[in-house]
């Protein structure tokens, strides 16, 4: 847990994703579209992927990936994120973060 933790403060936006998974490709390419450049990590590809991927299913994300924070808090998977983008509130969020600034 501190270890997610830490991760999820050391940048505006991080994203939890596996290499593997089309629906953390698509949050990953609409964060890049937005002009944001998030922090993303990897579970399938980091030695402690496992152990990750357990906090961030006891933090309530299910699946565990895609798991986007913005500003140091849990956002959701994909579905939070697409309802946030379709209802015009995921840009301001991003800005309130510091993620963009336009």
């Amino acid at each position: 847990m501190e270890r997610v933790t830490k991760m999820v403060s050391e940048r505006a936006v991080v994203i939890f994703s596996k290499t593997s998974c089309c629906m953390c490709h698509t949050i990953k390419t609409l964060f890049y579209d937005l002009g944001v450049h998030p922090a993303v990590h990897e579970l399938d590809e980091d030695p402690k992927g496992k152990e990750i991927e357990k906090v961030l299913l006891r933090l309530g994300c299910n699946p565990a990936v895609p798991a986007v924070f913005i500003g140091g808090q849990l956002i959701g998977g994909a579905n939070e994120v697409m309802t946030l983008h379709l209802s015009s509130s995921l840009i301001p969020l991003l800005k309130q973060a510091g993620a963009i600034w336009l």
